[in-house]
């Protein structure tokens, strides 16, 4: 029943996000940062991912974000089954050992292949927001077209990096092979 709240909480706050999307009320940026967040409650990361259980879901933004140390600050008040989600900034995929979630922005396209190759074999949890993202390695993808929000999911890198990705997230996306 618990596991039913969470899902119907996280599928009404992203119909309620991508309303805020098209009203403007919040910029994508804000948008994205949530969803990262949201994203987080429905994937199961490996056994040994975590050394405690109570280790926080870490959730790191590569190069210069776009996301404002406020954003940063708020998340670290949220808590998924008993783990802080934790937001912080890193310069360099080497620095992503420690990550469970690595947001790749736009703004590091041109690095995108040598990262791929940085985070081979780790179980992270991989989002960006290019065109192709999902076709060169990434497992999620943030598409805006027009003032929809679109979701595309590679499952067959999710299940390479041993992640594995609620259906009740995946029936809302694109599967992207």
């Amino acid at each position: 029943m618990n596991k039913l709240r969470i899902t119907l909480t996280g599928l009404l706050l992203f119909s309620f996000l991508e309303a805020a999307v098209r009203s403007q009320s919040i910029d994508e940026y804000q948008f994205k940062a949530v969803f990262l967040y949201n994203v987080a409650k429905f994937v199961e990361w490996p056994q040994g991912a975590f050394k405690t259980p109570t280790d926080p879901i870490v959730c790191c933004i590569l190069g210069e974000g776009p996301f404002g140390r406020s954003l940063e600050q708020a998340a670290s008040s949220r808590v998924i089954e008993g783990r802080r989600f934790l937001m912080q900034h890193i310069t360099d995929a080497r620095q992503a050992a420690s990550c469970h979630i690595l947001f790749v922005s736009s703004l590091e396209r041109k690095r995108w292949r040598s990262i791929i190759r940085d985070l081979k074999g780790r179980s992270i949890l991989t989002v960006g927001e290019t065109e192709d993202f999902t076709s060169e390695g990434g497992i999620i993808n943030f598409k805006l077209e027009g003032e929809k929000a679109r979701i595309q999911i590679n499952v067959d890198q999710a299940r390479q990096d041993r992640l594995k990705i609620s259906s009740k997230l995946l029936g809302l996306s694109q599967i992207v092979k």
